[in-house]
């Protein structure tokens, strides 16, 4: 099972514009996807969802991107929520309806999940971009 990364891709994007915004006069997706380690195309659709979601403010035709809030008014879930989409975790509908258990895991589980689901939410909604910026600059001056 192949888990999504774009959390964590759209917190270094976070963490990278908020810690060079004073810095740097220019912060291209490409300088960024250098950092991410990846491509510009995906670092661009990222911060679209992140400008979608109130979380950054871009301009088309500058590279100057900036964010929309203080990293203490941004939580992981705010984030998370503007780039997944997809829940946290997934049921698998496509067990065996012949075999008793099989017929009753996709039904059984979901509220299992949900609580699970909740449990992260709710820790995602304490912590802040500024409590990862935190870590990020004690960990640079190591």
């Amino acid at each position: 099972m192949k888990q999504s990364h774009k959390l964590s891709d759209a917190l270094h994007i976070l963490s990278y514009i908020a810690l060079n915004q004073e810095e740097m006069t220019k912060i291209s997706s490409q300088t960024i996807a250098d950092s991410v380690g990846t491509n510009p195309g995906l670092v661009r659709r990222l911060m679209s969802n992140l400008s979608k979601a109130g979380l950054l403010l871009t301009k088309v035709g500058t590279a100057k991107p900036q964010l929309a809030k203080e990293p203490k008014d941004i939580s992981f879930y705010d984030v998370f929520e503007a780039v997944e989409g997809d829940g946290l975790l997934k049921v698998d509908e496509g067990t065996n309806p012949n075999c008793a258990i099989g017929n009753s895991v996709p039904r059984v589980l979901p509220g299992f999940y949900q609580r699970i689901t909740q449990a992260a939410f709710n820790e995602m909604r304490a912590i802040s971009l500024q409590d990862m910026l935190d870590e990020l600059e004690a960990s640079l001056k190591v």
